[in-house]
């Protein structure tokens, strides 16, 4: 795989670059819809070494009644100040599920104006497979400032998305599985309807992944998007169930050169409790 400092970066590169004096390591580890969230008690156990703990349902608005949607910037900027990242840093971010909620982190920094952050590919359980260190110690933290300039056309909301879906100028791409998305399998969140966006397309998320948890190559992510039905030539908005899984398919399209892509941060936990707008059921 060809690292990238500001998408995805293998265990080899981390492993070389972990004593870097402006290398920050974020955890970005969240537990999945429906189980108990026992991602910071892991960290506090076990973590990549000098390893800070980003707790999504934290940094997030608290305002809204939505799961973990994007902060305001001055709460970002803080907790991330608080955790000593900041400008001129590298970050990288991974999780313990090997490629889950570490994207969502990676395009939060991205929304944010930094650009210097990548995943770890594989994330946690390739770095354990591979016999390497882990520590339980929390790391020292040293102030940084962080310089925010938000990135307004990465993230959209149900209105644009809503108009978007009317006029058909973007490919609207659905991260969920693909029971979920045709209205076959019930919603882990109670009060949903069940179904998709009308003219959305499914590219379930765990489609872009190798058995290991690590992402595919480029070339083969681009196919996964056609063999979907996904018109790479218009811009892409990407949703899921909560818009943590939904970053999975906007960094997938980085690693293939496709940047004309924003994320839905409602996803399905507004749109399927909206009542007025259309729910499709059934194949795209």
């Amino acid at each position: 795989m060809s690292d990238d400092p500001k998408t995805l970066v293998s265990t080899e590169w981390l492993a070389a670059h972990l004593k870097d004096p402006d290398l920050r390591i974020l955890d970005g580890s969240m537990s999945p819809i429906g189980m108990e969230n026992t991602a910071g008690a892991e960290y506090l156990e076990r973590h990549i070494p000098g390893a800070r703990y980003f707790d999504i349902d934290d940094i997030s608005d608290g305002r809204s009644n939505l799961p973990h949607m994007v902060p305001p910037v001055e709460k970002f900027m803080s907790r991330l100040r608080a955790m000593g990242v900041g400008d001129g840093h590298q970050v990288v971010v991974y999780d313990s599920a090997g490629l889950f909620s570490a994207a969502r982190v990676w395009w939060l920094f991205k929304l944010m104006g930094q650009n210097n952050i990548a995943v770890l590919d594989g994330g946690l359980p390739k770095w354990i497979a591979e016999g390497r260190p882990t520590e339980d110690l929390p790391p020292i933290i040293r102030d940084r400032h962080m310089t925010v300039r938000r990135q307004n056309h990465m993230v959209r909301d149900v209105t644009q998305v809503s108009h978007a879906a009317k006029l058909g100028d973007h490919e609207i791409i659905d991260a969920r599985a693909a029971a979920r998305f045709r209205g076959e399998a019930p919603e882990p969140r109670e009060g949903l309807r069940s179904g998709h966006i009308p003219g959305s397309k499914n590219v379930p998320f765990t489609s872009l992944l190798n058995e290991n948890g690590t992402l595919k190559t480029p070339e083969t992510l681009q196919s996964v998007f056609e063999n979907a039905g996904v018109d790479l030539s218009k811009p892409a908005i990407t949703t899921c169930g909560s818009g943590v899984t939904a970053a999975v398919l906007c960094l997938a399209m980085e690693r293939f050169g496709k940047t004309d892509h924003s994320l839905y941060d409602g996803s399905w936990a507004e749109w399927g409790a909206f009542p007025t707008v259309p729910v499709a059921t059934g194949e795209a």
